[in-house]
């Protein structure tokens, strides 16, 4: 029985990956910030896949919190599967940042770097004890770390960071075959950031026109992928950036 730790997993890409990941009898912990209704809705629907799920709450931009949430993952480890290891982490939980490079603050910056640098670089840190030795690490990256548009220059920064680190995880968690690589999705259609490529339809046409495949990503084109990068065929790729984005700039 493998099982996957998913951070942000109540809604977005995070619940769509834990929906592909049930589908290939992977059971799922994952993590909400504040809507419980959201996580007990998907502990349900999972639970109608034949899967068990576990939601945990956790702020992943608040790193004083980590030690303490190791320790309700344990707990949750061993009362529903009798073991104290998961096989992986995805770090997907994370927020949007729209701000001229101008006008953003330092608490904006410094908002941002927790949630999408510091808070992965802790919380897998944390977490590595109870992984198992040949599992694997995804973290999300995203296209903004390749190509640059007007207004995401804090939140593309800490994206290329990411791609970064998970080179240098790739490295050091070798002797313990635990694969790192970070995917990068592009514009995806959900409520992320206010759901802006969801429901405008000018911004929405206008990235479409730019990708060659002619629309905008769906939740199904990030969690379908992370179920296949997360699966054995896929255990010779480690250390890699994988964009998902439709090939738009390319």
């Amino acid at each position: 029985m493998k099982i996957a730790l998913i951070t942000g997993g109540s809604r977005g890409l995070g619940r769509n990956m834990a929906h592909h990941l049930a589908a290939k009898g992977i059971d799922i912990v994952f993590t909400y910030r504040s809507r419980q209704d959201e996580a007990d809705s998907l502990v349900e629907e999972l639970k109608q896949m034949g899967r068990k799920a576990v939601a945990l709450p956790l702020d992943t931009g608040v790193s004083s919190g980590f030690d303490a949430f190791a320790g309700q993952v344990r707990d949750a480890l061993r009362a529903n599967w009798g073991q104290d290891r998961f096989d992986f982490l995805i770090n997907n939980a994370g927020t949007a940042l729209y701000a001229p490079f101008a006008e953003t603050t330092e608490a904006q910056f410094d908002d941002v770097t927790n949630i999408h640098l510091k808070g992965v670089f802790f919380l897998t840190q944390k977490l590595l004890p109870l992984m198992k030795d040949g599992g694997a690490i995804l973290n999300l990256s995203s296209g903004l770390a390749r190509f640059s548009y007007p207004g995401s220059s804090a939140y593309g920064a800490m994206k290329g960071a990411i791609d970064v680190l998970s080179r240098y995880l790739a490295v050091e968690l070798g002797p313990r075959r635990i694969r790192v690589n970070s995917i990068a999705p592009g514009a995806i259609a959900t409520d992320f950031g206010g759901g802006r490529v969801r429901d405008d339809a000018e911004l929405n046409a206008a990235i479409a026109s730019r990708t060659p495949l002619g629309r905008v990503g769906l939740p199904d084109d990030i969690g379908g992928i992370v179920s296949v990068l997360l699966s054995d065929e896929a255990g010779w790729l480690n250390g890699q950036r994988i964009e998902v984005s439709g090939g738009i700039h390319a």
